[in-house]
């Protein structure tokens, strides 16, 4: 009996399938920060207490708006009001009230970062909550990160055929992206002694892309 090319005399095809797995990565500078920070009061008089967090929260707003960041990149991002009590002699006892009220400034110009926070702080903002870098064009930097990833896994399966002396269909029959964690930001913080202010160092922004690639090879 005769059998189509690539299939041998039980009727089955002698191609196999190596599965392989491509890294790509890029590296890129950031250019859009995300300063979480707020103002937390206490005190015996609820209505007291928020009136005062209103009034400083008000004053954070106005002083980072002189930045030029418009009011819609500072939105509140929580908004709390909860009693406090203490533990005396092992009784709890009322302490009166906590206001926290946090907001989310995005900042285009990472390079206004510390004097940003230092404005905020000195308007009376108490509580810096995090620091976020990333960058605007982030689909742009992960479809490269998909290019180099295909190139890796290309350049391995070519080394694992060659190794066993295969034929390789460079062109894969199924890739598959692999999830991972969101980009890798790595960043410094330091407080310049002689001048009080606070630089902020964003560092490199990390873009990683897997696949999972399959190519199909005959011996």
């Amino acid at each position: 009996m005769n059998y189509p090319a690539n299939y041998g005399e039980n009727g089955k095809t002698n191609k196999r399938v190596l599965t392989v797995v491509g890294e790509g990565i890029v590296t890129t500078e950031p250019n859009i920060a995300e300063v979480s920070l707020g103002v937390v009061r206490q005190g015996q008089e609820l209505m007291l207490v928020q009136q005062e967090n209103a009034e400083i929260i008000q004053q954070v707003i106005s002083v980072i708006m002189m930045y030029g960041i418009p009011m819609e990149n500072i939105p509140t991002i929580e908004y709390t009001v909860r009693p406090v009590y203490e533990y005396v002699d092992g009784e709890q006892q009322f302490h009166g009230y906590e206001v926290m009220h946090f907001l989310r400034i995005i900042i285009s110009d990472i390079s206004q970062v510390g004097s940003i926070i230092d404005a905020a702080v000195a308007s009376g903002a108490n509580q810096i909550m995090n620091i976020n870098f990333s960058v605007a064009e982030l689909d742009q930097y992960y479809r490269e990160g998909l290019r180099r990833a295909l190139r890796d896994a290309t350049l391995k399966a070519e080394t694992l055929a060659s190794a066993i002396n295969a034929n390789l269909d460079l062109t894969p029959i199924k890739i598959s992206e692999q999830i991972e964690a969101p980009p890798i930001i790595y960043r410094t913080f330091a407080q310049t002694e002689a001048t009080g202010e606070t630089p902020i160092e964003p560092g490199q922004l990390e873009i990683q892309v897997r696949i999972e690639a399959k190519f199909q090879y005959e011996k």
